[in-house]
C-alpha cells in the first residue's frame, strides 16, 4: 500500500475501491452521495416543462404576429434556455461542493463545437440523413442508432473524456454524469439553434416543445455515457466497460429518435406544427427523470458496496 498513491491526486493513498487507491480525502468524495446533482436533474424536467407550458400558452393566447427574423430570434433564445435552466437548478443544489464553473462551460461550449464542426457536416453532407432515414421503419432504428446514436454518443464522451477527465476537480463517479450532462446540453443547444436557423425560425408553441425535447433526451443519453466514465476512472472495469456503455446511450438514442418521430410526427417550422408534439415531450421527461432515477440509484449502490468491501 505504501507506494501506491491516489488515482486522483497522485498523494500516498490509503485505501482502494476495487484495484484504485484514494488517499483519505478523494476517497470521502469517492463515497460519498450527491443528491444535489439529482434535485438538479428533476428540478430542470419540472421547470423546462412548466416553462414549456407558459411559452406554448402565451404564444396561444396573445398569438404574436412575428416576422421571420423575430420568430428566428426568438427561436434561437429559446434554444438556449433549457441549458440556463439546468446550470441555475444545478449551482442551487450544488453550491456545498460547486463544480469549477470554467470546467462545466468548457465542456458545454466543446460539445457545442464538436456537434457544430462534426455532427451537422456529417448528417448532412456525409451520410445525408434527411434523404433516406424515414423510408420505413426499420431503416430509421437502423440509422438512428448506427449514425445517429454511436457518433453524438461518442462525440460528447469525447467532449468529456479529452477535457476534464484528467482533471483533479474530476474526484468522484458523479462527476461524470455532472461533465456529460454539461456536454449533452451543449450538444443539444446546437441541434435546436440549427434546426430554428434551418427553418428560417419556428412556431413558439410547437417550436419550445422539440427544443425541450431535444434538450432532455440529449442530457439523458449522455448521463448514461457520464456514468460509465465515471466508474472506469474510479474503479477498475473490464475493457469492455465504456464501449458498453456507448452502445447503451448510441442504441437508447437511435430507439427514441424513432419513437420520437412515430409519436409526433412532427414538421415544425412557420407554417405547420407537429401533430401531437406533446407525446414527445411526455416521452422525453419520462425518459429524463427515469434516468435520472435510474442512475442515482446505481450511485447509490455502488457506494454501499464499496464501503462494504
Amino acid at each position: 500500500m505504501a507506494d501506491q498513491v491516489c488515482c486522483v491526486c497522485s498523494k500516498p493513498s490509503t485505501k482502494t475501491i476495487g484495484q484504485r487507491a484514494f488517499c483519505d480525502e478523494h476517497f470521502e468524495t469517492a463515497t460519498h452521495q450527491r443528491k444535489g446533482v439529482w434535485r438538479s436533474v428533476w428540478g430542470q424536467v419540472i421547470a423546462l416543462v412548466v416553462f414549456v407550458v407558459l411559452v406554448y400558452a402565451a404564444e396561444a393566447f396573445f398569438k404574436p404576429a412575428l416576422g421571420q427574423t423575430a420568430l428566428m430570434l426568438a427561436g434561437v433564445v429559446l434554444a438556449v434556455v433549457p441549458a440556463l435552466i439546468w446550470l441555475a437548478f444545478f449551482y442551487q443544489q450544488d453550491r456545498l461542493e460547486p463544480e469549477p464553473k470554467a470546467f462545466i462551460a468548457s465542456v458545454f461550449i466543446l460539445a457545442m463545437l464538436v456537434a457544430a464542426a462534426i455532427w451537422l457536416p456529417l448528417a448532412e453532407s456525409v451520410f445525408r440523413l434527411s434523404k433516406w432515414m424515414y423510408a420505413d421503419t426499420l431503416t430509421t432504428i437502423l440509422g438512428g442508432i448506427l449514425i445517429v446514436g454511436f457518433i453524438q454518443e461518442f462525440l460528447k464522451y469525447a467532449a468529456v473524456r479529452y477535457s476534464v477527465y484528467r482533471s483533479a476537480e474530476f474526484d468522484e463517479a458523479t462527476d461524470g454524469i455532472v461533465y456529460a450532462t454539461a456536454a449533452g446540453l451543449g450538444f443539444a443547444t446546437v441541434l435546436n439553434i440549427h434546426f430554428v436557423v434551418a427553418n428560417g425560425g419556428v412556431d413558439l408553441g410547437t417550436g419550445v416543445i422539440r427544443i425541450a425535447i431535444v434538450s432532455l433526451a440529449q442530457a439523458s443519453f449522455a448521463g448514461i455515457t457520464g456514468y460509465f466514465l465515471g466508474r472506469a476512472k474510479f474503479e477498475s472495469e473490464p475493457l469492455w466497460w465504456m464501449p458498453a456503455g456507448l452502445t447503451l446511450a448510441a442504441v437508447l438514442n437511435g430507439l427514441f429518435f424513432w419513437l420520437r418521430t412515430e409519436i409526433t410526427q412532427s414538421t415544425v417550422t412557420l407554417t405547420s406544427g407537429g401533430s401531437n408534439p406533446w407525446y414527445g415531450l411526455v416521452l422525453a421527461a419520462v425518459l429524463a427523470g427515469g434516468t435520472a432515477a435510474a442512475l442515482a440509484w446505481l450511485i447509490r449502490h455502488n457506494i454501499k458496496s464499496a464501503l462494504a468491501a
